[in-house]
């Protein structure tokens, strides 16, 4: 079956400009203190509940998942661009990083502890955001947590450059309540949400969704 080309456009792209993503994106360290008390809460959350491993999707140059392993979590990362996956495994040598697609994870049935989904749908047609939900929720144990974090509004994006290179992907900004309904389709139970307006480095609303794969009765 060929690839979706929209996944051929995101790891073109992300191949494209590796380099200067590791350049002009800022650290975790440089994260407004909101977004750096959600993921902390995220590994606290996973970190008592024993359930699995993290699998930090979208995970480009390995930063977050490596901020995840310093707050005592199992984590590894997943991305499509291979040239992330060469970064993140420069700079994180005792992490695991692999190439792959949200689409379709090579992750068993129950396996994980928690997903982190950190800035990394936005690329993702509306019509495919169901199925990858539902990998999500394929993958996440019982009990087991997710973090979402995002742009949100009613955009259909088509940029032509970023990180001051050529890029052929899009960027899909769906508004806050639709993502919290295709979660709650998928079979994950939204359990907290933070929403903050444009400010600092970031110039348009944005937001986090904790949920949570019911446990079985």
């Amino acid at each position: 079956m060929a690839e979706p080309s929209f996944l051929t456009a995101v790891r073109e792209s992300y191949d494209t400009v590796a380099a200067d993503y590791v350049e002009r994106v800022p650290p975790p360290a440089e994260m407004d203190p909101l977004s750096r008390a959600m993921l902390a809460g995220f590994a606290e959350l996973v970190r008592t509940a024993g359930l699995g491993p993290v699998a930090d999707l979208g995970c480009g140059p390995g930063r977050v998942t490596a901020h995840l392993a310093g707050l005592g979590v199992s984590a590894f990362g997943v991305d499509l661009s291979p040239k992330m996956i060469g970064l993140a495994r420069h700079a994180h040598p005792d992490l695991r990083f692999t190439e792959g697609s949200m689409t379709a994870l090579e992750t068993g049935d129950d396996e994980l502890g928690g997903i982190l989904a950190w800035y990394s749908t936005h690329h993702t047609p509306p019509q495919w955001l169901p199925a990858v939900f539902a990998e999500f929720h394929r993958t996440l144990a019982p009990g087991g947590f997710l973090l979402w974090g995002d742009y949100v509004g009613n955009e259909r994006l088509r940029p032509t450059h970023g990180y001051g290179r050529p890029v052929s992907y899009e960027s899909h900004v769906l508004p806050l309540g639709h993502m919290v309904g295709l979660l709650g389709q998928a079979g994950l139970v939204v359990t907290a949400r933070l929403e903050q307006e444009p400010g600092g480095r970031v110039n348009r609303p944005h937001a986090c969704l904790l949920a949570r794969k019911p446990e079985r009765p």
